[in-house]
């Protein structure tokens, strides 16, 4: 009992003592599509994952869409001591016209650096210790999602979710995957009530979309442990022509905490589909506007195993540290 007490003593001690801000998840963790595109899909929102992008995106979709994707966002990969995290999501979604269920598994695994403690002799009480500081926080999210057209040109939707959720932290050496160690504790879950809110207005080719995410910032835990989904807001712009080419454009309206500082993300990205809509190529690139600036450009591909069933696959790099990663998706549309 004494030695649990006194690691997650340390831990919190190596957290606070290097200025880890209390991180959330960014919008780009989720959707495959989005990620090829390089995050701008607030406009686009056209299949299941409107549930996570935008709920007024259900209005402007096929009449059926599911999506099940796996993903996973890891910055930097080959540091070993930290600022280092990995996203780890999964994700479940069905939408018809005026309304969506979803399920979205999260668990952001951080490690701090071990701070600087000159040419000093070690405490007598550490007796030498070089722990690394390491915290996860996990979610699983079920949501309602539900619209409604306000005349031919503008929807309005909300997303209504239960969220489970919890933050854990401990210490750990520099022996074996610390990202793994940090994925592996146990998480202590509390459930409270969340809220997304979504618009998009269409005027020809052209759609505007605008979501308020988390707008009830949901808290869980507390001291060391507490965890808060603060609010963010983005909007998007997007050209959709003949249904077969979509360039949009996403700018976030807040700024999101990761474990690198803050994020704040200008995104711009394309869609084509050829050959009868069997093949579906994306591109994109983002970047960070604010704390540690950088840039990631990102790929995807649909490609069709039946008729309205395809496998979604996307890859972002660059040196945006948030960003780096890949998704692979089954969707399927009617």
């Amino acid at each position: 009992m004494r030695m649990t007490v006194f690691r997650t003593a340390l831990a919190a001690g190596l957290l606070a003592g290097t200025a880890l801000p209390a991180s959330a998840q960014i919008y780009e963790i989720v959707g495959t599509r989005a990620q090829g595109m390089g995050g701008a899909f607030i406009a686009v929102a056209d299949d299941a994952t409107a549930t996570w992008w935008n709920p007024a995106g259900l209005a402007t979709g096929a009449y059926f869409s599911s999506v099940i994707e796996r993903s996973r966002t890891t910055e930097p990969g080959d540091a070993p001591g930290g600022p280092v995290w990995r996203g780890d999501g999964g994700t479940f979604s069905v939408v018809f016209p005026a309304l969506g269920l979803s399920y979205y598994r999260l668990r952001i695994s951080e490690i701090a650096p071990p701070p600087s403690t000159g040419d000093g002799a070690p405490d007598r009480q550490d007796q030498g210790t070089t722990g690394t500081g390491v915290r996860s926080w996990a979610t699983n999210q079920f949501g309602v999602t539900v619209g409604q057209s306000l005349g031919d040109h503008l929807v309005v939707a909300t997303t209504v979710r239960l969220v489970r959720g919890g933050l854990a932290l401990a210490s750990g050496t520099a022996d074996g995957d610390l990202l793994d160690h940090a994925a592996d504790l146990d998480v202590p879950m509390e459930t409270e009530g969340d809220l997304d809110l979504g618009t998009m207005a269409s005027f020809g080719r052209m759609r505007l979309g605008l979501v308020v995410k988390h707008a009830s910032e949901p808290k869980f835990g507390e001291g060391v442990n507490h965890l808060v989904l603060r609010r963010q807001v983005r909007a998007g712009l997007a050209v959709v022509t003949r249904g077969l080419v979509t360039v949009a454009v996403d700018a976030d309206l807040t700024r999101t905490a990761t474990a690198f500082g803050d994020a704040r993300h200008l995104a711009a990205g394309a869609e084509a589909w050829l050959w009868r809509r069997r093949i579906g190529v994306r591109g994109g690139v983002s970047t960070n506007t604010v704390g540690e600036t950088g840039t990631s450009g990102s790929t995807g591909v649909s490609l069709a195993v039946r008729s309205r069933a395809y496998i979604d696959a996307a890859l972002t790099v660059g040196s945006d540290r948030s960003r780096e990663g890949w998704n692979l998706g089954l969707r399927v549309t009617y």
